[in-house]
């Protein structure tokens, strides 16, 4: 029954992976918007990046990670692109030619399960509109966890680790990449804040 249901996630995924290459088409160059770790580790190659606001959705380290960030026994946490409000972020501009091979290997580093729901997100660039593809994540997401209260996020700022490193440090890294490019949303600067009280950094 296990196997029988990873053979599914693995054919939904694939199915939305040739989805978003239908909707993309390879007429043009992909964009990509990044709002927490692609931020500070793409791992892809773009030829251009440019600072981005994207309305209607907003940054969210309210995210299970059980194996990234966290284990099933102590599950960490990862920021997500949640509906509401509005996002600071990155565009990115792959070009034609290597857009469908950065695509396959992006996917493979976001949506290994299918945890996200990929959209393609009107994103305001001072060089003009683009129509980036995004990882954003449902309300229903049994990974989605809402507001995590300040004593449990700090256990678990303490004590997830993941095969990437700590929730800890993924917080860390994203928060300070985002005050670098003056991104930083107040919760982001609020969590790095607490964390720091705490003596966790």
């Amino acid at each position: 029954m296990l196997r029988a249901m990873q053979a599914l996630a693995v054919r939904d995924t694939a199915h939305l992976l040739r989805q978003v290459h239908q909707q993309w088409g390879g007429r043009s160059d992909l964009w990509i918007f990044g709002y927490a770790s692609l931020i500070w580790r793409p791992e892809f190659e773009a030829v251009e990046h440019r600072p981005a606001l994207v309305r209607g959705w907003h940054r969210a380290f309210q995210m299970r990670s059980r194996v990234n960030r966290g284990t099933p026994e102590q599950p960490g946490l990862v920021y997500a692109l949640v509906s509401g409000g509005m996002c600071r972020g990155m565009a990115y501009r792959i070009p034609r030619d290597r857009g469908q091979a950065e695509l396959d290997r992006l996917w493979h580093r976001e949506m290994p399960t299918g945890v996200y729901d990929p959209r393609w997100l009107r994103c305001q660039t001072a060089g003009g509109d683009v129509m980036a593809l995004a990882f954003t994540l449902s309300r229903r997401s049994p990974n989605f966890t809402g507001r995590i209260a300040d004593q449990e996020m700090l256990h678990i700022l303490h004590q997830a680790r993941g095969r990437y490193g700590s929730t800890l440090d993924y917080l860390v890294r994203t928060a300070e990449a985002l005050q670098h490019h003056r991104m930083c949303d107040r919760e982001s600067e609020r969590l790095l804040a607490l964390a720091r009280r705490a003596g966790l950094t």
